[in-house]
């Protein structure tokens, strides 16, 4: 299947797999682009060595096209410098508006900059600040999400207000009849996380991952609840013991009124090698090597979750999205339309 992003980006399949914070490593991203697609790292609240590190691993083990993605409240100037001064193919931004300065800087070294967006007003923006691509988050996606629609509406919406501008789906989407179906909204193609996160290579705890396998497409709620490290900023993740504890109210009590000191500790994170104490609220998702009670932990997911039937290399993850896009278009469109 060829699309305006398949042709720019020399993909062999129009998906990208989205770059998640603390799981999405430099082994997942280079499966998945060595496999035809494009692997996106996760490269929020990474220390600029460590980057470093892990971009050379990518271009160690593929020489296809790959992303870096950072929240901007999360990323220092240290970062982009970076970047362009390896000159990584793209950078996404999701969130926050990164500087003016960034793009700039980034657009300067040849690097393309996405932006990740969950309304219209938002893709217009983005255009504005000099996106060269747009990902339109719809409400059922896993992870920070602050949508305001779901994806079959906001998609084709968001492709109507900013064409030229090529557009990635993304939300609901863990197979290749969902590409097919992002493709026929308007987009070029597909933003993947939760069928990622599934995955041998993402860096997630297998239990985490082990859950993702067996729920259903109503498993997941968005809610405020993990809010002590980012205030204000609702996620989609499978319904857990303290998810449903809260579940109902807007959110937890106000963190400005909690006794930090007296909140227990729920478990240990790994970020990026650190052990780091797991307060309870805290939104760190359990890595492969976090300790702790997962059913107090953010284990982020989207409502595609209930799609997913089994955790699977990422190359063959990307192989079998390939072979889907192919059946759908020949069994489905292609009887439909003779």
């Amino acid at each position: 299947m060829r699309t305006a992003f398949t042709e720019e980006y020399e993909l062999d399949l129009p998906v990208a797999s989205a770059g998640m914070a603390f799981v999405a490593r430099a082994e997942l991203v280079a499966a998945v682009s060595a496999a035809g697609g494009m692997g996106v790292l996760g490269g929020t609240a990474m220390p600029p060595a460590l980057l470093e590190q892990e971009i050379a691993a990518v271009r160690a083990s593929t020489d296809r096209c790959f992303g870096v993605n950072f929240i901007p409240r999360f990323c220092e100037s240290d970062h982009i410098a970076l970047s362009a001064s390896l000159r990584v193919p793209v950078v996404s931004f999701f969130w926050d508006n990164p500087d003016r300065a960034w793009v700039d800087e980034l657009h300067a070294a040849g690097t393309r900059v996405w932006m990740q967006v969950g309304s219209v007003d938002e893709a217009v923006d983005a255009v504005e600040m000099g996106a060269d691509l747009v990902i339109a988050q719809g409400i059922e996606a896993g992870g920070h999400n602050r949508s305001t629609a779901g994806t079959f509406c906001l998609v084709p919406a968001v492709v109507d207000a900013i064409a030229p501008v090529p557009v990635l789906a993304a939300g609901g989407i863990a197979d290749g009849r969902g590409v097919v179906a992002a493709i026929a909204l308007g987009a070029d193609g597909a933003w993947i996380g939760t069928r990622f996160l599934a995955s041998a290579e993402a860096d997630a705890h297998r239990d985490y991952k082990a859950r993702l396998v067996d729920v259903g497409v109503d498993a997941t709620a968005r809610h405020w609840v993990f809010g002590l490290d980012f205030p204000d900023a609702p996620v989609r993740g499978l319904r857990n013991r303290i998810v449903v504890e809260h579940e109902g109210a807007d959110r937890p009590p106000p963190y400005e009124r909690l006794d930090l000191a007296s909140l227990p500790v729920i478990g240990n994170a790994d970020v990026f090698g650190q052990t780091v104490p797991l307060v309870k609220y805290t939104g760190l998702p359990p890595t492969a090597r976090a300790t702790g009670d997962l059913e107090q932990m953010s284990l982020l997911a989207g409502e595609s979750a209930g799609l997913i039937g089994a955790v699977l290399p990422a190359r063959e993850i990307t192989s079998h999205l390939a072979q889907e896009i192919d059946a759908t278009l020949r069994d489905r469109i292609g009887d439909s339309f003779g």
